[in-house]
Order: structure tokens, then sequence, then C-alpha cells
């Protein structure tokens, strides 16, 4: 990895960019941003540790096996001195689980409703970065390299909770994800780290108080203590990343969910002061907000690429998605559904097949 010589600008003229870099990024459409410095502070990366000891990531290696970048953006990139923090409101337009209480219908989390936010998130960044190097450069004088920057959506191994908290973002509430006073919980998050000195944002000011609604809500207490999950019992977790079948104690209580969960987000009472996305690309698609599980089940390879082509579910694959879908016809309790389940039952893929003979069984004849 090439080394850049980290970029300092004479007194004055930190502040002058940190305030251009933010009308920039508002400009692009983020609707948050802050700063940071490179580091994060030992209980982070204390409960960074203890999550991966502790077995709490499942299935998901890549945790492990990049803990020491990610618990240190110096480790990662050696010359970062400043992490800047970005933010943009998914906040969907009416009741987030509203298709919870249709069991004929398929609920997929609001991020997934449309185009892969990675993709969006990613172009966003990329902006606001060149217009870093390029201000960057003109601030210099042509005397010193330009900035160095790099752009990282959640892909990467980058502690983004954490961070956007110290940039001012919000704070992380007791599910976990990232609290804003004006964003609730819908935000998703990029970061550009960069060579230069800026000066950090100042704290968020809010707080989750004695509230515990997204603790109390979880379908399947996946939180052993504020501020503390269980990847392994969360239904996002479940659906998305793990690949096997879905431990049999948990599909009772999972409902209709087949991509994620949304309900430890959606119940958070700083909900109440954001607004709907701006974003067209995040606006619910109308076909995927409540789709028939009927038609989802029958889904071929071809026409889960099709009917998934730009949206984060395409990820999973056909299988993972139509076991998921499987689950959610089984929790049903709908005697015309029995059909669909029994047709998958020698489905060649095992954790479809095994999600079918699971929902037959389950079903009314």
């Amino acid at each position: 990895m090439a080394r850049v010589r980290p970029v300092t600008h004479p007194p004055g003229a930190q502040g002058t960019l940190a305030r251009l870099i933010c009308e920039r990024a508002l400009a692009v459409g983020f609707d948050a941003v802050g700063f940071a410095p490179a580091t994060l502070d030992d209980a982070t990366r204390l409960r960074l540790h203890e999550f991966v000891e502790t077995g709490r990531h499942g299935a998901m290696d890549w945790m492990a096996q990049r803990m020491s970048w990610r618990g240190d953006p110096r480790a990662l990139w050696p010359e970062v001195r400043s992490v800047i923090s970005l933010g943009l409101s998914y906040a969907p337009d009416g009741d987030a689980l509203a298709t919870l209480r249709d069991p004929t219908a398929g609920n997929i989390s609001v991020y997934a409703r449309h185009r892969d936010y990675h993709d969006v998130v990613k172009g966003m960044l990329k902006q606001v970065a060149q217009f870093i190097v390029a201000e960057g450069r003109r601030q210099a004088g042509g005397d010193m390299p330009p900035p160095g920057v790099k752009v990282f959506v959640d892909t990467a191994p980058v502690m983004e909770k954490p961070l956007a908290a110290s940039a001012g973002l919000g704070w992380q509430g007791k599910h976990t994800n990232l609290v804003s006073r004006q964003h609730g919980s819908w935000l998703f998050l990029g970061e550009i780290y960069t060579t230069l000195d800026l000066p950090p944002s100042a704290p968020s000011g809010g707080g989750c108080g004695t509230c515990t609604r997204c603790l109390d809500i979880c379908p399947t207490a996946a939180f052993p203590a504020p501020g503390r999950i269980d990847a392994r019992r969360c239904i996002s977790y479940q659906t998305i990343e793990n690949p096997d079948p879905i431990p049999h104690e948990l599909r009772p209580l999972m409902g209709n969910r087949i991509y994620g969960c949304d309900d430890c987000l959606a119940v958070c009472p700083w909900n109440r002061f954001a607004r709907a996305t701006r974003q067209m690309k995040l606006q619910a698609r109308p076909d995927l907000v409540a789709p028939a599980l009927r038609d989802l089940a029958m889904l071929d390879d071809a026409g889960f690429r099709r009917l998934f082509s730009g949206s984060p579910v395409k990820r999973i694959g056909r299988a993972r998605f139509v076991r998921n879908v499987l689950i959610a016809i089984g929790n049903s309790g709908r005697a015309e559904l029995r059909p669909v389940a029994q047709g998958l039952c020698d489905d060649a893929a095992p954790v479809v097949a095994d999600a079918a003979r699971w929902a037959t069984e389950r079903l009314p004849a």
C-alpha cells in the first residue's frame, strides 16, 4: 500500500475546508455529515473483541479475520488522520411494519425495497471525495500534495456506528444501531478516511433514556443486554447471512419476515422527527412492499435475479431467499399455501427442501 504524506493546512484553513466539505456533502444529497479523529476508544474495541470471542457474530467469519483493521482505522490505513462520517436517510413513507399484519405477504426490510444502498451511497461518497481532493489541492496552493482519501460503505472493515457517533451524527441506541435526533434509526452510513487534519464535530446530544421499546419488541430476544446483540438470534442475520437451515426454535418467531427485520428500528421514538427519504432510488418499489408469498416461492433462479436486479436481496441468492419465504408460508396458517410448500419438498437446494417440508407439516391439509 502506497504511503501518503499527511496534509496539514495553515491555521484557520481547516475550519474553512470542513465547512466546504459539509456544504458539498449536503448538496450531493447526504442528510448528515460530521468529523472525528481517526481513532476508536478502548471500550469500543473491547466490545468488538467480546462480540467475536463469545461467538455472537455467528457465521460472519470476516469479522474475526479483519478485527484488527475494524478496531483501529489507522491499522487499515496508517496515514489516515480524520474520518468524515456521512448519513443518508432512508426513512419510509408510512408504517414500516404494516406488512407484518398480512400473513400471505412477505415482509422485506425497508432498506431493501429498492436499489442497493451500497451502490447509491458509494457513488455519493466518491463525489464528495473528489471535491475534497480538488479543494484541498486548491487551498494548498500547489506547495503540498493533495489530501489522500478512501471511501467506505459497510462492506469494509470499518466500525461505522461508533465513528458516526464520535462525529456527532447521533449515538448508538440500545439496539446497537445509530440513532439521530433528526432521522431516528433510519440512516445509512458511509465514511471518507482522509489524511486531512479536520476539526472534530460537537456531540449530537440526545439519548435513549429509560426507553426499552427496541429491546422489548424483538421477536427472538436477540438482545442479551442493552447495547449488546447476539446475531445468531437476530432475524436479519438468519435471513441474510446464515446460509444453512434456520434453527427450528427460531422459525415460528420469524412470522413473515423474509429479508431482514425492522422491528427494533421502527419502534424508536426518535423516528417521529424523521421525514421520508428524499432519495428516489431508496423509495420503496410498490411490488416489494407486500409481495405475495405464493409468487415468491415459485421463483426460479432467473426469475429471482430478474425481480431483484439492482436490489441488495439479490446477494443472498434464490435458495436462501426461497428458504425464508417457505418459513413465512409455514407461519401463515393458510391451508391454501400448503400445496405451494409441498411442491418444493424435493427442491434441488437442500435448504429449500428442508424449509418446504417444515412448512408443509405446519399447515392444515
